[in-house]
């Protein structure tokens, strides 16, 4: 089976880079698949993870006015599908040009669409006028419009996908890839939050939050790694944080950050299936996440494996992780819990329906 991903890039400490190492090298080492990586000015180096030295990377630059754009996308795409003749492509691309991809190919090669985000992602809070509106709607159309063509349509959870009206789609789940045999103890004074700084990640939310957490627990600290974090340096220290907040870049230990923290939290505006949720509650960490759209509400049981709060409501977010700081019994309890219910994620099942998905497309 040859295999040939588009993807934006991949030279990030993300989630949709971090989920992809881990199929991808699953799909060479186990099933013995060819796999080809098409990525987006020079979006493949340098790699944050690691991916199998047969693996092959290509990539093709984009620049210009939109028709340039697109005009070189669109010779890229051919080119490289000439040349590489996939079984199968997969796009994992929230971009606009993803959804123009089965119209640019006609040439009967199977095409999943996988959805990493959710439809109505944004990268900066929306205009509340009727131009603005109206041109949302239309792309929300042009993408359900685009998403119908694509062979099938694999969405991360139910949720996810009931926000698209497409008749060819279908829910796998990303894998869970930490494997402890211990938990977290659940001792130390510390808060994580994995996230790269940006509008859909919601970190300037959670500063809202720990500036009233800290006031009432000022020898808990909150630990941040993600990308362009320390962009938040200005912000943490107007608000008179600095004492309570460590802005950290992204690490490859991170399941070490994990294991020596108490309390997970996301304050996400949108979500896909966060890997970040994932990789804490399979360390044994209670979560405290807000209930955005699709994401953390078809990972965490709300009052079991953790707390899912009304999307915006500070004063009930602080309330219940107030109460996961003061009560460790409560945070041992849900902490079990979490590792618990995201057993069914192991990379082995999952894998197991991406080769059914494939195989079904190539023997129709």
């Amino acid at each position: 089976m040859r295999l040939l991903y588009i993807v934006p890039k991949l030279n990030n400490e993300g989630g949709v880079a971090r989920v992809l190492s881990l199929k991808l090298n699953y799909l060479v080492e186990k099933f013995g698949y060819e796999v080809h990586i098409l990525t987006q000015n020079q979006g493949n180096f340098p790699l944050f993870y690691s991916f199998h030295k047969n693996i092959v990377f290509y990539d093709m630059i984009l620049e210009g006015t939109i028709f340039n754009f697109f005009s070189s996308f669109r010779k890229s795409l051919k080119s490289k599908i000439e040349s590489i003749q996939p079984d199968v492509i997969i796009v994992c691309d929230n971009g606009l040009k993803a959804y123009t991809i089965p119209f640019i190919l006609s040439d009967g090669i199977p095409i999943i669409f996988e959805c990493h985000g959710s439809k109505f992602i944004e990268e900066k809070q929306l205009k509340s006028d009727f131009i603005s509106k109206f041109k949302s709607s239309l792309k929300y159309r042009f993408k359900d419009f685009g998403a119908n063509k694509f062979s099938r349509l694999v969405a991360l959870s139910n949720e996810s996908l009931k926000e698209w009206n497409v008749e060819n789609g279908l829910v796998i789940p990303n894998p869970s890839w930490i494997s402890n045999d211990t938990l977290a103890d659940l001792k130390s004074k510390k808060v994580i939050a994995v996230a790269r700084n940006s509008y859909e990640k919601g970190l300037d939310r959670l500063m809202v939050i720990w500036q009233k957490v800290a006031v009432k627990h000022p020898d808990w600290i909150l630990d941040i790694y993600g990308e362009s974090v320390a962009n938040l340096k200005q912000t943490v220290l107007e608000m008179g944080m600095e004492s309570n907040v460590n802005l950290n870049e992204p690490v490859k230990n991170i399941a070490e950050k994990y294991l020596s923290s108490s309390i997970f939290v996301i304050t996400s505006r949108s979500e896909g299936f966060p890997m970040a949720l994932l990789e804490a509650m399979a360390s044994g960490l209670p979560c405290v996440a807000y209930d955005c759209l699709t994401g953390p509400r078809a990972i965490i049981n709300d009052g079991e494996s953790g707390f899912l709060i009304e999307d915006g409501n500070v004063d009930s977010f602080v309330q219940k992780l107030e109460l996961l700081i003061e009560d460790e019994n409560l945070r041992i309890r849900m902490g079990i819990n979490a590792q618990e219910s995201v057993k069914k994620y192991d990379l082995e099942s999952i894998m197991q329906q991406w080769k059914s998905l494939f195989e079904s497309l190539v023997n129709k």
